[in-house]
């Protein structure tokens, strides 16, 4: 996979590409990441990048042909997707990262200050966002997007570590826990010490559903319970009573 990314701050990646997971990641060859700086593509002698918005108001824009030449230069073929950071798009989730990991190639555009001039959108191909909140720049959501990709990608890491995730299920992840059986006063539940993995396999369902209620019961609404989700749900409203 190849991942080329266009912003105004190239130096906010160089922590980001050389840590924990995605250097490794990239040091196998499952993906290679390509950082550009926008304002290399901007023509005046001061390399401006941004202009004051027509008919007014707060902040300065991204101009549309300093981006749109950084954009046409990094792109392979007509097949390169192409994201663009935005608070105006559906906040991303975890079934648009597994569709975006099987691309081969997408460039991600940064934008920042106020915005980028609309006309951008023409040759874009998908808006993301990563919450309905508002953030100086789209570099960190970019970081977002490459992280939740990259860590998808077959070898990436084990694949046993990706089956139960939260929302992979549409449920929350179940809590989890390792030594000392013992911190504080607080105990490993017995349950996961006993070796039996039906016990084991139904309690982990059980706390699933638990955390879900508790924390996001808008994703149990859009769920199909089965027959042991629902009796499980019905203990666990018998023990909050």
């Amino acid at each position: 996979m190849k991942i080329t990314v266009l912003t105004l701050f190239p130096e906010m990646y160089e922590g980001f590409l050389k840590a924990s997971i995605i250097k490794r990641i990239i040091e196998k060859g499952l993906a290679e990441v390509k950082v550009v700086n926008i304002r290399d593509y901007s023509l005046d002698k001061h390399h401006h990048v941004d202009d004051t918005p027509y008919g007014g108001g707060a902040g300065m824009l991204m101009k549309v042909d300093v981006v749109h030449r950084a954009l046409l230069d990094n792109i392979s073929n007509d097949y390169t997707y192409t994201l663009l950071t935005s608070p105006k798009a559906r906040p991303l989730k975890q079934e648009d990262l597994i569709r975006l990991s099987k691309l081969d190639e997408f460039v991600i555009i940064c934008g920042h200050y106020e915005g980028i001039d609309h006309r951008i959108e023409k040759y874009v191909d998908e808006k993301i966002s990563i919450g309905d909140y508002i953030l100086t720049g789209g570099e960190l959501p970019s970081m977002v997007v490459i992280d939740g990709i990259l860590r998808l990608l077959d070898e990436g890491i084990s694949s046993d570590s990706l089956v139960e995730e939260s929302f992979n299920d549409g449920l929350l992840e179940y809590p989890q826990y390792t030594r000392p059986v013992e911190y504080n006063g607080d105990r490993v539940p017995e349950v996961l010490q006993n070796g039996n993995h039906k016990e084991i396999r139904r309690y982990n369902l059980k706390m699933a559903l638990k955390e879900t209620m508790l924390l996001r019961p808008d994703l149990l609404e859009k769920r199909e319970l089965s027959k042991e989700e629902r009796e499980l749900l019905a203990e666990i409203i018998s023990e909050l009573a």
